[in-house]
């Protein structure tokens, strides 16, 4: 085996995993086994730090942590290549980015606190992609870049609040639904409690919307009890949920399962985000379908539309 001597500080530092998930990745499901000193203190190899940092991308992928955790190395790295191959969508993507240069000049907008130029990038992605294409290929990657840059230090929460204001403003509704006939199934749009990063929120309910549903959107950081009453009152026949950070709040997983009691059988549980995976054990247990991207969502909703039921 080879030579252990990397502390969990530096694993956290290196694969951007919290000691917790780390912890639990381990006793849960066998991802790796550290040494232990004379005190009892984890030490970590090479191998294991890039087998850590592997799971990490595969999770954030939409692979369950049980389904990955004890796959060799080798497999784990073919895997990894397969996600971060670009496909020809992704190619086409890159090729309207580099033309147009939206996602660029809204994430300098964003840094600039420039609201005008923001909503101009938007806008005139707009007109050049559609509502749908302006969503899933300027709005989500520029949610990814701030959430990264904020993770980073690169910029502050100041700049993500300034980012989603603009945003939700530009999507047309302000902190109460979307527009939707009276007919339209519902869905209700939230992030739980501790859960301050509002993006993907503002983009899962965009994307609803754009499929004919009625929204009805909450914002961030709220109790189950408060999105459970909104979703009866509403009824509702999905509640979608996102998760950004942090990956490892113990709070989240009495959340689901609250949320889910409350919630009459036929509502389907929606929830995704950067750190859904991460609560994948809760969420499963709680019943929740983890959405892996828009059009995993966008997929979901029509099925939900249709009337596919989902196990909960």
């Amino acid at each position: 085996m080879a030579e252990a001597h990397h502390p969990i500080k530096m694993v956290v530092r290196r694969t951007g995993l919290s000691a917790h998930v780390i912890r639990i990745w381990e006793k849960r499901y066998g991802a790796v086994k550290p040494e232990r000193t004379g005190s009892n203190r984890r030490l970590y190899s090479e191998e294991q730090i890039t087998r850590l940092s592997l799971l990490r991308d595969l999770t954030r992928a939409g692979h369950s942590i049980g389904s990955v955790a004890r796959l060799p190395l080798s497999k784990l790295r073919a895997l990894a290549a397969d996600i971060q191959a670009p496909s020809p969508a992704v190619v086409n993507r890159s090729e309207i980015a580099g033309k147009i240069g939206m996602l660029d000049e809204c994430v300098t907008a964003v840094k600039k606190l420039d609201s005008r130029a923001l909503e101009g990038a938007l806008r005139r992605g707009s007109i050049e992609l559609g509502s749908q294409g302006l969503l899933q290929r300027v709005i989500a990657p520029l949610a990814e870049t701030i959430g990264g840059l904020w993770r980073d230090g690169s910029i502050t929460a100041a700049h993500e609040h300034f980012a989603s204001a603009v945003i939700r403003m530009f999507l047309g509704h302000a902190a109460t639904a979307f527009a939707g006939w009276n007919e339209a199934p519902v869905v209700v749009v939230a992030t739980p409690t501790g859960q301050l990063h509002e993006l993907g929120a503002l983009l899962a309910g965009a994307s609803a919307a754009n499929l004919g549903w009625r929204v009805t959107y909450l914002g961030p950081s709220l109790p189950a009890a408060e999105i459970a009453g909104v979703a009866i009152q509403n009824r509702a026949r999905a509640v979608a949920l996102s998760v950004v950070y942090p990956e490892d709040d113990p709070q989240l997983a009495r959340e689901f399962a609250a949320l889910r009691k409350m919630l009459p059988i036929e509502t389907a549980l929606l929830v995704g985000g950067r750190a859904a995976p991460a609560y994948y054990e809760s969420l499963e247990k709680a019943g929740a379908l983890i959405m892996r991207d828009l059009p995993h969502l966008s997929a979901t909703l029509d099925d939900l539309r249709r009337g596919k039921r989902f196990k909960g």
